[in-house]
């Protein structure tokens, strides 16, 4: 990890110094992990322009990065903040669609959806998976980005701190909140 970290630094380095071929390796090296980023908050067929935008972004904004974050987690931020503004400026229709990419991904692994596929169960499973995917769409967007930092892309409490830009304790009683708004809606269907 730290080896790729001072990879990143050094690309970096030269990025800034006008080596557009330094820059180009650091998005061959993040392409795959920005574009499955953005799919999770846009359409996966517009992920791939969201996440060139956000490259292109990085790229001019190359000279205010000082290197105190890794280059990732600053990356990270301009492509989440690319999609989000992408998603403000197209039509309201985005905001109807029920189900994100990012919550089917949420409950790829529940092992609560993996119960014998009776008819009965599968009409179970798949209400108990709308009110699941509509609780994560409407909880606010600080508590859904702690919670899809941490059960999708699987970064510890510190990197998410980073990434989000406050202490580590607001990212646990963040994903706390999260956790907690989704239980009060899957609990009574538990019951």
């Amino acid at each position: 990890m730290g080896e790729n970290n001072n990879n990143d630094t050094e690309l970096v380095a030269r990025a800034k110094e006008g080596d557009t071929r330094a820059f180009d390796l650091l998005v061959k090296k993040y392409q795959f992990k920005v574009v499955n980023l953005v799919s999770r908050y846009v359409r996966s067929d517009e992920a791939q322009d969201v996440a060139q935008e956000a490259f292109i972004k990085a790229y001019r904004g190359l000279k205010n990065f000082r290197g105190d974050a890794a280059f990732y987690t600053w990356m990270y931020r301009i492509a989440v903040n690319s999609a989000k503004n992408y998603l403000l400026s197209a039509s309201r229709r985005q905001a109807d669609r029920q189900v994100d990419v990012e919550d089917a991904e949420y409950f790829d692994d529940a092992v609560i959806l993996r119960d014998h596929a009776t008819p009965d169960r599968v009409l179970q499973s798949q209400e108990l998976e709308t009110k699941v995917f509509d609780a994560i769409h409407h909880l606010p967007d600080d508590l859904k980005m702690a919670i899809t930092l941490r059960e999708l892309e699987g970064m510890s409490y510190e990197q998410i701190a980073e990434a989000m830009e406050c202490p580590i304790g607001t990212v646990r009683s963040r994903i706390f909140r999260a956790r907690e708004a989704i239980d009060k809606v899957v609990q009574p269907l538990m019951d």
